[in-house]
């Protein structure tokens, strides 16, 4: 299974698709005229200042939703494999994709919003969604939710449970073993995947609206409490910056491991943590209610620099300060500060490098760090994994499609979290790929065909500049065809057909 897996790997994350994600992030950005940079206030204001509707949640939880995708398991054992097969190096490439991927970030979560449905009382929308409506083909959107369902419901889920059962086992100890149908595990990974299971079914039970009230206490919560301790990591060696920085910068293009080798392994961990261009984000965004389409892609826009910049940074510069890592090379290690039979595909440097600066934190503490990381994580595949058998249900009419899925998530969980990790990235890398490469493509022909996400951003640039109080957004005037939720929205507000306003005629009132 293994062997099968990495062979699709090697496939999948070719040098291809690595470029096709920088390429994507610097055209963007390009065409933007780097957003991520001249609204960069702009998306500090409307982080707070959204807010929520019956049908809708607001632009905090929506954000926190999606963090809770790209905050999890790749910021604390995903940094560490970065460093442990690319060396200091790779993590300046998750730097460069996280900056280029924050319009790429933009550009999909915009999308989202212009193309977004109600359903039962709640908006979708994603990449299924804007692939169908933006370039009329359903075929393409049909192969995008399946893969989507595949990823986010039955690979993406082990590789979180599967860290935070390697946490508790290395923070706690692995109890009794225990033989069961499936093979011989621990008892703290069998009581961990039982909790983690548990307290699962109770939230996604509860649908989008328990799944973001949760996320939004939680993942601001947890990834402070990760940067502040970091920070003060840091700080016990503040003398060791400019090092680790010259390591970091001068690694990237003559890395011990070999050029390729870090561009590969910090882009790769770079797209798995903060997911610019990925795919997944943007059905969080799609469940926003904003007042222009703009704006949701701007907050998500912001994310990327939350979970890369801040939350990866502060992994590395702990391993690399403390010199809790190995990096391996084709012959073996081409540098061994720690024990050779330690695996980079886990949190364990991580957990180290912590204990060395503050010795019996921490283990318990990144076994924690890594469960709330990790469960939000879950929590948001579910959600992503949802929406994309929302999409399907709309053509195929089958009862209990929702039931099944979560029954499948919270087994593939349990399953996960006493599994080896090896197995459980591999699967996760395939499922990662998959989504990149139909998402990438499909923005991009989408942006030749009629460049939604450009006129979007103009639209609410040039209300910005007049001064407007409430920005509206009237998608036939712009030329974008297929945003129904948009054209009802702005008919409903104004009182007028979402066409040219020099040509626009009055609504007739419906008599009660």
């Amino acid at each position: 299974m293994q062997s099968l897996v990495d062979f699709l790997n090697g496939i999948i994350w070719s040098p291809v698709l690595i470029y096709l994600c920088l390429g994507a992030g610097l055209f963007y950005s390009i065409m933007t005229r780097f957003v991520q940079v001249r609204h960069f206030t702009e998306m500090w204001r409307l982080l707070l200042s959204g807010k929520s509707s019956s049908k809708g949640i607001s632009s905090f939880q929506a954000l926190a939703v999606s963090l809770s995708g790209r905050v999890g398991t790749g910021n604390i054992a995903g940094v560490a494999a970065a460093i442990g097969f690319g060396g200091p190096g790779a993590v300046f490439w998750m730097w460069v994709v996280a900056f280029f991927g924050a319009a790429t970030a933009y550009a999909e979560s915009t999308l989202a919003q212009i193309y977004k449905e109600e359903d039962n009382g709640e908006f979708r929308g994603g990449p299924a969604y804007y692939i169908e409506k933006a370039m009329g083909q359903t075929w393409y959107a049909w192969v995008f939710a399946i893969a989507t369902i595949f990823a986010c419901g039955f690979l993406l889920p082990g590789v979180q449970s599967n860290s935070i059962g390697n946490a508790v086992e290395a923070a706690f100890g692995s109890g009794a073993m225990i033989e069961t149908a499936l093979g011989t595990f621990s008892f703290a990974k069998i009581f961990t995947g039982t909790v983690i299971s548990v307290i699962l079914a109770f939230i996604i039970f509860g649908g989008v609206k328990r799944i973001a009230s949760f996320t939004q206490i939680v993942v601001p919560f947890m990834a402070l409490a990760y940067i502040i301790t970091a920070f003060v990591i840091i700080l016990l060696n503040i003398s060791e910056v400019p090092r680790v920085f010259s390591m970091i910068v001068g690694d990237a293009f003559t890395p011990m491991a070999g050029f390729g080798a870090a561009i590969g392994w910090g882009v790769k961990r770079g797209v798995y943590s903060n997911e610019a261009g990925q795919g997944t984000g943007p059905h969080a965004a799609a469940a926003a209610s904003v007042e222009h389409p703009a704006q949701q892609g701007l907050v998500q826009s912001f994310s990327i620099y939350i979970d890369t910049l801040l939350v990866c940074s502060a992994t590395a510069f702990m391993i690399i300060i403390t010199g809790a890592y190995n990096v391996h090379g084709a012959e073996g290690f081409l540098v061994q500060n720690v024990a050779a039979d330690i695996a980079a595909n886990g949190p364990v440097f991580t957990q180290m490098a912590i204990e060395s600066a503050m010795p019996g934190i921490g283990k318990p503490f990144i076994a924690i760090a890594l469960f709330f990381f990790a469960f939000t994580t879950i929590l948001a595949y579910y959600y992503i994994a949802e929406t994309n058998v929302a999409y399907i249900r709309r053509f195929v009419k089958v009862n209990g499609l929702m039931f099944l899925l979560k029954v499948a998530l919270i087994a593939v969980v349990f399953y996960g979290t006493v599994k080896t990790a090896n197995l459980a990235w591999a699967m996760g890398d395939v499922g990662v790929g998959l989504m990149a490469w139909l998402n990438i493509v499909g923005i991009l022909i989408i942006f030749f065909m009629s460049k939604p996400a450009l006129k979007a951003l103009k639209d609410y640039e040039e209300q910005q500049k007049q001064g407007v109080e409430e920005y509206t957004f009237n998608p036939v005037k712009l030329g974008i065809k297929g945003a129904d939720y948009w054209e009802d929205k702005y008919r409903r507000k104004t009182g007028k057909q979402p066409e040219a306003e020099a040509e626009s005629k009055p609504v007739e009132q419906p008599s009660l």
